[in-house]
């Protein structure tokens, strides 16, 4: 394999190369990956089965009714129970693009009030992580949301995870899921 090549997380055909975590709904429509309350209303996630090290992560996503999700990094699940750092996604006002730590010590860092109006709330938005040691930077439609430094997170050992948060009533799109190690 060569360095620094493209991959495609996601093929838009089916979940190959992905374990469902929960009884919250995961499944392929239209070439888009979709997740939504299941009937549990609990927290659901869907996570590679490779970890990832650093890398820079692209994605897009479209909310819909709640849509308060996230994109886990360097992350593991037992049963539902995640250990790992999570770049939000959640509507507006929220803090979108922030990183948040589960089951451990909580927010470490929201972005900017101001740059909440950067997220298109039922519109399609781009989403960019960069992971590199101990560092983790987040766009959010080509704006810097939040670059934060933490050598707990540069330890961190695990894939990737989309979320589905609990509580019921959430859908959210997804597509155009690549990564590049670094």
């Amino acid at each position: 394999m060569t360095l620094n090549k493209e991959i495609k997380l996601f093929n838009g055909k089916n979940l190959n190369g992905w374990v469902i975590y929960g009884t919250e709904k995961w499944y392929v429509e239209d070439g888009l990956l979709i997740s939504e309350s299941g009937p549990d209303k609990e927290y659901g996630y869907l996570g590679t089965k490779k970890n990832y090290k650093d890398f820079e992560l692209n994605l897009e996503f479209k909310q819909e009714a709640d849509g308060n999700s996230g994109v886990f990094i360097r992350s593991t699940v037992d049963g539902t129970k995640v250990s790992g750092w999570q770049v939000e996604v959640a509507p507006p006002g929220h803090d979108t693009g922030g990183i948040y730590e589960s089951y451990g010590r909580g927010w470490l860092i929201k972005p900017d009030k101001e740059k909440d109006s950067v997220l298109k709330f039922g519109d399609w938005n781009k989403m960019k992580i960069f992971v590199k040691g101990d560092r983790v930077t987040s766009y959010l439609n080509d704006v810097e949301m939040v670059d934060y430094t933490d050598s707990k997170i540069g330890q961190g050992e695990g894939g990737i995870l989309l979320q589905i948060h609990d509580g019921g009533g959430i859908k959210v799109y997804w597509k155009n899921i690549t990564l590049k190690p670094l």
